[in-house]
């Protein structure tokens, strides 16, 4: 205490900020947690606005309340100064804000790693030409150790409508409820578990375990203190949300449940199963009130209206019902839908259906009149869920286009569309105040959204699906990326900005490599082709066949003559790169080929296949006639490398050709003595699997499906730097100058990192 009293007392503002940081560091880890954790509030006690807008613009500061307290800590530090009575100048308020969001949205990145602090600012922030923000960057920049520095905003940056994203789910999140008092949320995920968040920090509260399979819905009682799950293990679920702990099962002869809901008087839950049932159970004894059949298909949504008198039903038989509650009747059919009725929401004056379908509408029906009254919008693929606004104006859609849209349903307009997530949104609600919404997708996260404030997020520069392969040219100035969205795009390796885009595959691009002259770009695709094409304008130069499966990786022999291409269908072929002739193809892997690369010297080539072996072949470019001879005897196949107990989806060759490098589904990287045929060591660090490698001298760099790329140094085999991305890493390339490195997401997102060495500081005795 009275060290933070002794720094408010310093008049000077950049005084007290040199003693600030220098006495910090002098601080024991007890003292030092003490000091950051009460400097703000006792700043704005005092009312010192300047000091504590010093003191949360300054990166030393962040970087150790980050430290010793955790990122919502620090964001509550600026929610304290932000308000009207603390810092009264708007136009500091607003900057304080943007470094505000910018820690909440790297928050679940943060909590990983806090290493990645100057990486995540950096990325998101360096759009904004604001001073003191650059100012911030600057001294972000002068980091003791080495790491990896964006020098593009590769992340999304503050100011848009996305809040924060919640990560813990180990696949699908399938359902999303949100407390009556919405302080929490209750998600449902195909890892059969529930989690409830804490919506205003971002924690994770607790896991819900119970069930034995997909949990698939979720609903919450009026009274806010019972969650409600269905599974496909057939049962439903009751749990006490204050405890986590199960208070009852219901089971017996349910089929998989498909939904859930609660009716508003808190007395009945409805749930809806896979074999077209919908039964209606008295919460409090488990006992069945109805048993309700009438749809043909699986039943996928219910719903009911706020009086609790009439239950709405979605089912695989494209058909919405209506039945009376009190008596268990059918009491009408509404038809429309071209296919599965997904989803189903009333709206708060019990007036209107809405629904969503997998015919890729949102159609809006009238409860008094039983008819359809209009479609209110579509996406490009099916709807997943639909959620109203509690003032009942506003229609949010979730679907199977990795988008969220918002509709007036008045005007039947589309307002604005979400757009983070990476996979199929499967789930969507609105918080009871109306100010945000809470997503859940296949991509096993949620994220929070403004639904009232904010712009539509800016774009960032990438693809539209998971980026596959990268290559960099020979001459360090270009990229080259390959995509799930069938395109090959170009961009500028000095400044991260997309020259042009390629189409011409009919499928995702799975492989990138280029000619050692530059001049050419070569292309593996799941149409089965590899593409040749002129790196200058784009044009297509060569469409090679023969694959009859994926092509999954490509190579160019250092002399440029020969084209390599591993495919799916377990062999590698061998073209002229001049005429576009297939010259020979190798067969001996008993499952796909994953990748292939070729050694400097151009005389032999490795391929790393999902039959957990490396096999390494000769070109047939040996010096003497014996040689060949043997290579014509053992049909090419000098070797094989076992080692890996799963997939080796990787492969790279150091420049000096004396080492194989292999990377695999099992988490490990592989390095092997090509002379001795021995594995020499194995490298140690990733969560998940290793998706792509690049080296260059001493170095090679790895990135994994456990969203992060790592640096190693192959003569000490320690890790050098890591960078950590929002979903799993699937491609890499280094530049030949060694420090500049392109990275590429699931997401579609195009990381341009430098390694920077770091700012050792010495110590000088005294």
């Amino acid at each position: 205490m009275q060290l933070a009293i002794a720094y408010i007392k310093k008049k000077d503002i950049h005084k007290f900020m040199s003693e600030f940081t220098q006495g910090l560091d002098k601080m024991q880890p007890a003292e030092q947690t003490h000091c950051l954790g009460i400097l703000p509030s006792q700043l704005a006690a005092t009312s010192d606005s300047d000091k504590l807008y010093s003191l949360l613009t300054d990166y030393n500061f962040i970087e150790a309340k980050l430290s010793t307290s955790g990122a919502q800590a620090l964001i509550e530090d600026y929610e304290l100064a932000t308000s009207p009575d603390i810092i009264t100048s708007d136009e500091k308020a607003d900057k304080l804000k943007l470094i505000q969001e910018a820690i909440r949205l790297s928050a679940h990145i943060l909590a990983k790693d806090k290493t990645q602090l100057a990486t995540q600012l950096i990325a998101r922030l360096m759009r904004f030409e604001i001073p003191e923000i650059q100012a911030l960057l600057a001294q972000a920049q002068q980091q003791k150790i080495p790491w990896l520095r964006p020098l593009t905003p590769s992340f999304t940056p503050p100011g848009g409508r996305l809040l924060r994203t919640l990560t813990g789910h180990t696949d699908w999140v399938q359902a999303v409820a949100i407390t009556p008092d919405g302080k929490r949320a209750i998600s449902a995920s195909s890892d059969h578990t529930l989690k409830v968040w804490d919506l205003e920090t971002g924690e994770e509260l607790s896991t819900l375990k119970g069930h034995l399979t997909y949990v698939n819905a979720v609903a919450v009682t009026p009274d806010g203190t019972k969650v409600i799950s269905g599974s496909w293990d057939n049962t439903i679920k009751i749990w006490n949300l204050a405890t986590g702990t199960e208070i009852l099962t219901f089971a017996g002869d349910t089929f998989a449940v498909e939904a859930v809901a609660v009716t508003p008087d808190g007395k009945r839950v409805i749930s809806g199963s896979w074999d077209g049932s919908i039964k209606v159970w008295d919460l409090s004894t488990g006992a069945v009130v109805f048993n309700l059949k009438g749809h043909s298909s699986f039943v996928q949504s219910v719903a009911v209206t706020p009086d609790s008198k009439r239950l709405i039903s979605g089912s695989g038989d494209n058909s919405i019902k209506v039945w009376n509650l009190e008596t268990g009747k059918e009491l009408f059919t509404l038809t429309g839908h071209a296919d599965w009725v997904k989803a189903v929401a009333v709206t708060p004056d019990g007036e209107h259906i809405i629904s969503g379908s997998y015919d890729g509408t949102i159609k809006v029906w009238s409860l008094s009149a039983r008819e359809k009254l209009f479609t209110l919008g579509i996406h490009s693929s099916f709807v997943q869920a639909v959620a109203v606004s509690p003032d009942g104006k506003r229609v949010v859609s979730a679907a199977g286009d990795k988008t969220l849209k918002v509709w007036n349903l008045e005007t039947k307009e589309e307002l604005f569309t979400f757009t983070n997530h990476i996979a199929p949104v499967n789930a969507v609600a609105v918080t009871p105040d109306g100010k945000r919404i809470v997503s859940g997708s296949s991509d096993k996260t949620l994220k929070v959204w403004h639904l009232e404030t904010g712009k539509e997020n800016l774009s960032s520069a990438g693809h539209d699906d998971w980026v596959n392969a990268l290559a960099v040219t020979a001459d360090g100035k270009k990229a080259i990326s390959g995509s799930g969205d069938n395109s090959i795009k170009v961009w500028n390796l000095a400044n991260g900005e997309e020259i042009f885009a390629i189409p011409g595959h009919k499928d995702w691009v799975k492989a990138i490599a280029v000619t050692p002259d530059s001049k050419r770009i070569v292309s593996g695709s799941g149409d089965k082709t590899v593409k040749v094409w002129n790196l200058e304008t784009g044009e297509e130069i060569f469409s090679l066949t023969g694959h009859t499966d994926w092509v999954n990786s490509v190579a160019v022999t250092p002399d440029g003559r020969r084209l390599i291409s591993g495919s799916g269908d377990k062999t590698i072929k061998i073209w002229n790169l001049e005429t576009g002739e297939e010259v020979f193809t190798f067969i001996g892997h008993t499952d796909g080929i994953k990748a292939v690369a070729v050694t400097p010297d151009g005389k032999r080539i490795i391929s790393a296949s999902g039959d957990t072996s490396l096999k390494v072949w000769s070109l047939g470019k040996e010096n003497n006639i014996l040689a060949n001879l043997w290579n014509l005897v053992v049909k090419n196949q000098l070797f094989t490398l076992k080692g890996h107990e799963s997939f080796v989806n990787a492969v790279v060759v150091t420049t000096d050709g004396k080492w194989g490098i292999s990377g695999g589904r099992k988490k490990l990287i592989k390095v092997w003595d090509l002379s001795s045929q021995k594995e020499i060591f194995t490298l140690t660090g990733h969560a998940d699997a290793i998706t792509a490698l690049a080296t260059v001298g001493n170095r090679v760099i790895s990135v994994s499906d456990d969203n992060t790329l790592k640096v190693w140094d192959l003569l000490s085999r320690k890790i050098v730097a890591t960078f950590r991305g929002d979903s799993a890493l699937k491609a890499c390339a280094m530049a030949p100058d060694g420090v500049t490195i392109v990275a590429a997401e699931a997401s579609g997102q195009v990381h341009f990192l430098k390694l920077e060495e770091g700012k050792s500081q010495l110590t000088v005795d005294s």
